[in-house]
């Protein structure tokens, strides 16, 4: 990697490149990466036939790169995104030379084109990663959220139940607790219609067999659009290091631990749980900042400044991975926590989430926002336009 000089250096002649070493992502956690045992997983997933919608997003390409070596009897990848599908087919090809895997173009929102592949294909596991992840982008595009973050959650899961899947496991977010902008509300809707219809199957409210699990961590170092390509960018540039605020904190994991964890969780997941993984203490973003810098061989406010630029739309200080009236249960696995949540009429939650589909279809922001807030009344916003929504903000 190497630092441009800066205005400065340049004015005084000092045109020489400083090339820096490497930032290993695992370096700037300040903990020993999680490790599990998976060959019990193995055991369970050799031979089945696995469909990993969102895969070639950052948390579903490194499935599909562990799921790569389980001895499956087939690995089906659908995602919208074309380049990145190109990317880990490659990938995936050069590595895993003897695995028989398809990828797939679709859309998650599109019901035809994802039963399409439920009929073809059997699958027997389904991961679901497919989502709108970047917090910003969903508070100016609200109906978008909905549409793909919700409505494509219940396509995905109502076609599992149709075709027999055996675990549906869906990748979720600390965000959806207590959330504070869109992505974190319509994730939480995706949690509450999946956690209900679990609950209506086992009671025999709704025919099926297949057994729900949710799996809620908090950020991944290093996935796509995050914090650590960004300031690697930066400090390629010879900074500054952008932080939205001095105290803003979050709970950060690899990507590769993630996914290990969500392994782990599907395999000891009976049907209806909401697993939170314990990701350690939360890290302050200018403390991460300056550890990249330190990192690569330089010292911040000197060589490096760091800027604070403000907290964005929807965005708060700190995360929680558990709603203040939640408690958690542990598991075999003391990484791996049960949460015990609030539970939902399936009948009420489905013609609800219908109704919001319909609404979002329209793109009227306030109105679909209006819905979701009431749906979730902890959803309170912050640094949003959609505060004018809130009670508590009126007058």
């Amino acid at each position: 990697m190497f630092v441009l000089p800066s205005v400065d250096e340049l004015k005084e002649g000092k045109i020489t490149m400083r090339n820096l070493p490497e930032v290993h992502i695992e370096d700037l956690l300040g903990r020993k990466e999680i490790e599990i045992n998976l060959q019990e997983i193995k055991a369970t997933l050799k031979d089945k036939v696995v469909l990993v919608t969102g895969a070639a997003g950052s948390i579903g390409s490194e499935l599909c790169r562990q799921l790569s070596s389980f001895n499956l009897k087939q690995l089906i990848l659908f995602d919208s995104a074309e380049t990145p599908m190109h990317n880990i087919r490659l990938e995936l090809e050069e590595k895993y030379p003897e695995i028989s895997f398809l990828p797939i173009m679709g859309d998650v929102r599109m019901p035809s084109r994802v039963e399409s592949v439920f009929k073809r294909f059997s699958p027997q596991i389904v991961f679901h990663a497919a989502a709108y992840k970047h917090v910003p982008l969903m508070e100016e595009n609200p109906c978008e959220a909905v549409l793909t973050n919700v409505f494509g959650t219940r396509t995905v899961a109502d076609l599992s139940v149709k075709y027999n899947v055996s675990k549906f496991i869906m990748i979720s977010t600390d965000k959806a607790v207590n959330p504070t902008n869109i992505m974190g509300a319509s994730k939480r809707l995706a949690e509450i219609y999946v956690q209900s219809l679990s609950m209506a199957i086992e009671r025999k409210e709704h025919p099926g067999n297949t057994r729900f699990i949710t799996t809620r961590f908090g950020n991944v170092l290093g996935s796509n659009g995050s914090v650590i390509p960004r300031f690697r960018e930066q400090l390629a540039k010879g900074g500054p290091l952008t932080v939205t605020h001095p105290d803003i904190v979050r709970y950060f994991m690899t990507i590769p631990e993630a996914c290990r964890l969500v392994l782990e969780a599907a395999f000891m997941g009976k049907g209806n749980e909401i697993f939170v993984f314990d990701m350690g203490s939360p890290v302050k973003i200018a403390d991460l900042a300056r550890r990249m810098i330190e990192l690569a061989g330089l010292k911040p406010d000197e060589d490096i400044k760091i800027y604070y630029t403000g907290l964005r739309t929807g965005e708060k200080l700190y995360e929680e991975l558990l709603a203040t009236k939640e408690n958690t249960i542990p598991t075999g696995n003391r990484k791996i926590f049960r949460a015990t949540v609030r539970e939902y009429d399936y009948d009420k939650v489905a013609y609800a989430i219908k109704e919001l589909n319909l609404l979002a279809a329209t793109v009227d922001k306030m109105d679909t926002v209006q819905m979701m807030k009431e749906l979730v009344p902890e959803f309170i916003s912050q640094q949003s336009e959609f505060e004018i929504l809130d009670k508590n903000s009126l007058p």
